[in-house]
């Protein structure tokens, strides 16, 4: 598949609602692979279709357990808190501080559109939280404690 191009905040396109998607065509599928690509390219954990460009209600997110793609979610039930470090693909090299719901519930539609639910904890919670609000226009900037800080990544060496 391809790497698609990840839109920058400042971009227009990110602060707008995403619609939902109807049915799976070969440009949705060719979309939702291109999604994955571009994601673990970037080494990032989530990434939103409006960050590739299009205004679809498509998330795909990978927190270490295999990919997830979440078309047309719904987040129904949220419990907990918790409070931390969060960046975006949309923000490189920047952090800041953000409280979202410790676990969180989402129904949505696979790759193949059926319908299922999901519940993360953690990091996939705070993922699934974060991907929501990229399809209704809101990045994380909009929830953050404080400042936003410079994030310094380690580089990886390779083997030799």
């Amino acid at each position: 598949m391809a790497i698609r191009n990840i839109r920058t905040m400042g971009d227009r396109i990110l602060t707008k609602k995403c619609r939902t998607v109807d049915e799976i065509t070969p440009k949705i599928r060719t979309l939702i692979f291109d999604m994955l690509d571009t994601m673990y390219d970037a080494c990032g954990v989530g990434l939103a279709a409006p960050q590739v460009g299009i205004l679809k209600r498509i998330v795909v997110i990978d927190v270490g357990e295999g990919p997830y793609v979440l078309i047309n979610p719904v987040i129904t039930e949220t419990s907990g808190e918790q409070t931390g470090d969060e960046g975006c693909l949309s923000l490189p090299g920047k952090s800041g501080t953000v409280t979202r719901p410790n676990i969180v519930t989402v129904n949505a539609y696979n790759e193949h559109m059926e319908p299922f639910t999901l519940t993360g904890e953690g990091l996939l919670a705070r993922a699934i939280c974060h991907e929501c609000d990229h399809l209704e226009g809101i990045m994380y900037v909009d929830h953050v404690e404080g400042e936003l800080h410079d994030v310094q990544y380690e580089e990886q060496e390779e083997d030799e």
